[in-house]
């Protein structure tokens, strides 16, 4: 014959606090942290992964000049329409090679302009001698300076001079006067903005 079991009521079931005291020996994950396991593992897993996907890293200076490469060749595609745009606008017939050899030009000098005055990470000092944190105020003003010089300029020329001369400074002055302000904090571009703007307004250039 089955006995059964009396269950325990509730009545029956002592009641008291838990154990809230922590441990008093060092417990496993004490024992991983004091060991650096956890950063080791991290680390390895790392590790693991740049194998597994097979990429290869490249070193900052590399790096640097990859993206100096990148961004000046979509400069050099804006100088390229802007060439025939502007051919196009006098109702000439577009000289393709001289196309192609100014875009070509215009490249090689946005990289020399663009390498140095581009922040990067591998090289965020643009004058030696000068604490880190000013650098970027220095790049600003230089970028402020540049707006301020190619906008008014390139309006000036696009009201006063020929076409030839429109031809052939137009492209390069509008890819570096588009360049500055992108690199601009977005209050300084609108200043500059403001100011070619106020200035063709006094000039009557493109206004009236």
């Amino acid at each position: 014959m089955a006995r059964q079991r009396k269950e325990k009521s509730v009545k029956d079931i002592p009641l008291k606090q838990p154990d809230r005291s922590g441990p008093t020996e060092k417990t496993l994950l004490d024992m991983a942290h004091g060991k650096n396991l956890f950063d080791q593992a991290d680390a390895r897993q790392r590790e693991l992964d740049r194998e597994n996907s097979g990429e290869a890293v490249l070193s900052p200076g590399a790096e640097r000049f990859l993206e100096a490469a990148l961004w000046t060749s979509t400069l050099a595609m804006i100088h390229f329409t802007f060439e025939v745009l502007v051919q196009h606008q006098y109702g000439m017939e577009i000289d393709w090679p001289s196309v192609w050899g100014r875009t070509a030009r215009a490249w090689l000098l946005f990289l020399f302009v663009f390498y140095p005055l581009h922040p990067h990470k591998s090289n965020p000092i643009l004058v030696p001698g000068i604490p880190r944190k000013y650098q970027h105020g220095i790049r600003q003003a230089i970028f402020i300076a540049m707006s301020l010089t190619a906008g008014p300029y390139l309006i000036h020329i696009s009201n006063k001079y020929g076409y030839l001369a429109v031809m052939k400074r137009a492209p390069p002055l509008g890819c570096l006067w588009l360049w500055s302000v992108v690199e601009m904090e977005l209050v300084w571009g609108c200043v500059t903005l403001a100011l070619v703007t106020a200035w063709s307004w006094q000039q009557g250039y493109a206004f009236a």
